[in-house]
């Protein structure tokens, strides 16, 4: 994610606090009332460090601010892929209730909002990025002072107050795969977790991932020392965090502890101790339950501001701390070219994930993932069936609910949903899942472009919050319905096929696809896809040409292929309903003779949207024609 939010964290509206000494000529009273912020993140790694415990890892520079600094033991961050993650830290609200929760989709933020730095900028503050941005919501003019690889608070005015962000990169997935490379770590001493299989390419990307964490630790020393040489460090809050989790399948864009615990170490320098009185202790470790979405509200707090209401998290420390909350939250989305939708909740013991596509693997094709040495050879593994029951998992459709024991289970590889024994807590996490979702208005309940279609000219927030418009409970309870299916429940899902809502007979077309791949049910819900297939709403169609396509008789397929072949063409749909047809069609396993060249000419790009969404449609026409082919 980005260093985008805590930094703004205890910059607002402090009235006895202290700049740089040497600072000549201060630009006013005010802002040489300001401490400085200096906010270090670096990307793609969870807490695998010396100071969170793990004996393998090489992090001096980080182990030394933790030991002067305060640890949070159970900071998550909320999305487990940057662009959402990053969106969640720099608004302070939830993506899934702003409509940002898809990879690199691009939204307005509503009117009631505001960024971080533009706080900071109204109290006088120098803001600069270095570097990456990578919001999902358009962002106002001069929201940084500087953004680039030449920003830094040396910059400033003479006595000026700064708010600086560094994120560094050098521990990106991308750089997990990099070959040659100069090995620190014996790839041979690496633990390898249970859910992958234990290999030489699995080890050396675990042993090179634990390299370059080293090297990210070297760069976050760097930019400490020169905060030392520049005589700084006892006016400067410092922040520290991993933007989400590790950078290996499995990890980044998944609801596990891998990919969503991140580490948190805050610092707060002796002379400014009186704003954490109680609540921060130098060299020791918070087990609150903390996540992205509290670090705005705890900015305004440790200012001695009540957070506005409309944020969504709960602050840690400040005037307006809050008690331990009880929960903490996760989501994903759309991650690139794929489609899927999932939401988790832990508390201090047990973590819940519910699937609202369990249709579909985790191991979905993904272009990007696919690019890993151990992606590749888990998936060839589990094609040749040589995988126990832990690391097959990640490639088979998903179970509608998943629970873990954290303390029991650190990989989560034992999923106690079923057990009888934990049922009453099961039913706890279900039920906090669905309250957090309705609290929020989750707009994840509609397809990505349904939900820009009826927002229209209105930020997605505004409308999702707008109760003649949108209704987050009643989407919740046909989705449950349609994806969590039991026993007795075909007719209760047939009964809402004709519902006038094409939101509901989405969730509809999504159950029936659920349960044709349960013999039992199969008969049935083909021939209610079929009355489907001409549906009004192409996200309709897409899933029940699908199901008819996939599994119905061989008389059905050309004309189910036939139709997503035409809405896979975004000249005669548009981007989001050709996204959606294509991620179908896949699942579909189409021949050449079937597709022939009607992939062939659709435009990389849509105008009318942002580049942002460039890859996708390649990315998804080049899976297809590679399995035609």
């Amino acid at each position: 994610m980005r260093t985008h939010f805590l930094p703004w964290l205890l910059g607002v509206g402090f009235s006895v606090l202290f700049c740089r000494a040497s600072d000549a000529q201060p630009q006013s009273l005010a802002s040489a009332l300001r401490p400085n912020i200096l906010w270090v993140t670096s990307e793609d790694n969870g807490p695998e460090l010396g100071c969170y415990g793990d004996q393998f890892a090489d992090s001096p520079n980080i182990d030394a601010l933790a030991a002067r600094g305060m640890i949070y033991a159970n900071c998550w961050s909320n999305a487990p892929v940057c662009a959402p993650a990053r969106t969640t830290i720099i608004s302070g609200i939830f993506p899934t209730s702003l409509g940002a929760q898809h990879m690199r989709s691009q939204v307005q933020l509503p009117e009631i909002a505001k960024l971080y730095p533009q706080f900071f900028h109204e109290l006088g503050y120098y803001c600069t990025n270095n570097s990456k941005e990578d919001y999902n919501l358009y962002q106002p003019e001069g929201l940084w002072d500087d953004s680039s690889k030449k920003a830094h608070w040396r910059n400033r005015d003479a006595g000026q107050p700064f708010l600086a962000v560094f994120n560094f990169t050098i521990s990106h997935e991308s750089r997990l795969r990099t070959r040659p490379h100069n090995a620190i770590h014996d790839a041979s001493s690496v633990t390898v977790p249970s859910y992958h299989p234990d290999t030489p390419e699995v080890r050396q990307d675990w042993a090179q991932y634990y390299d370059r964490v080293t090297q990210m630790d070297l760069e976050v020393g760097r930019i400490l020392e020169q905060l030392k040489e520049d005589g700084l460090e006892d006016n400067t809050i410092i922040f520290y965090y991993g933007d989400h989790g590790c950078g290996m399948p499995r990890g980044k864009r998944w609801l596990y502890q891998s990919g969503l615990h991140v580490p948190l170490i805050v610092h707060v320098p002796e002379r400014l101790q009186d704003l954490v009185e109680g609540q921060y202790q130098r060299g020791t470790t918070s087990s609150r339950l903390v996540s992205f979405v509290d670090l705005m509200p705890t900015v305004l707090s440790l200012a001695g501001i009540r957070p506005p209401s409309y944020l969504q998290g709960k602050a840690f420390l400040g005037s307006y701390a809050t008690e331990d909350p009880q929960y903490i939250y996760g989501f994903r989305d759309r991650m690139d070219e794929r489609y899927d939708m999932s939401r988790a909740v832990r508390d201090d013991r047990f973590m819940y994930i519910r699937n609202f596509y369990p249709q579909r693997p985790q191991g979905a094709y993904l272009d990007y993932m696919f690019k890993t040495p151990t992606t590749r050879i888990w998936k060839e593994m589990f094609d040749a069936g040589e995988l126990d029951d832990a690391q097959s998992f990640f490639w088979k459709p998903k179970p509608s609910e998943e629970l873990y024991d954290l303390q029991t289970d650190p990989y989560q590889v034992n999923n106690l949903a079923s057990s009888t024994e934990n049922a009453q807590t099961l039913a706890r996490m279900r039920e906090a899942v669905h309250s957090w979702m309705i609290a929020v208005s989750d707009v994840g309940l509609l397809p990505e472009g349904e939900l820009l279609e009826r927002a229209d000219q209105d930020a997605p927030y505004t409308f999702g919050h707008d109760a003649k418009r949108y209704s987050a409970e009643k989407l919740y309870e046909i989705a449950d319905l349609a994806t969590r299916p039991t026993a007795d429940d075909m007719q209760e899902l047939l009964d809402r096929r004709i519902d006038s809502d094409s939101a509901v007979r989405y969730w509809v077309a999504n159950g029936l696809l659920i349960r044709a791949l349960r013999d039992q049910d199969r008969d049935e819900a083909v021939k209610a896809a079929r009355g489907m297939t001409t549906d009004p709403s192409p996200y309709v169609r897409c899933v029940a040409n699908e199901t008819v396509a996939r599994f119905g008789t061989p008389a059905d397929r050309p004309a189910a292929i036939q139709a997503l072949l035409t809405m896979a063409d975004s000249r005669q749909s548009d981007t989001f309903v050709a996204m959606t047809a294509m991620n179908s069609l896949d699942w579909c396993e189409p021949t050449r003779a079937e597709i022939g060249d009607a992939l062939s000419g659709i435009p990389n790009k849509d105008r009318t949207l942002s580049p942002r969404y460039g890859s996708y449609i390649p990315n998804l026409i080049r899976r297809i024609e590679s399995i035609a082919d």
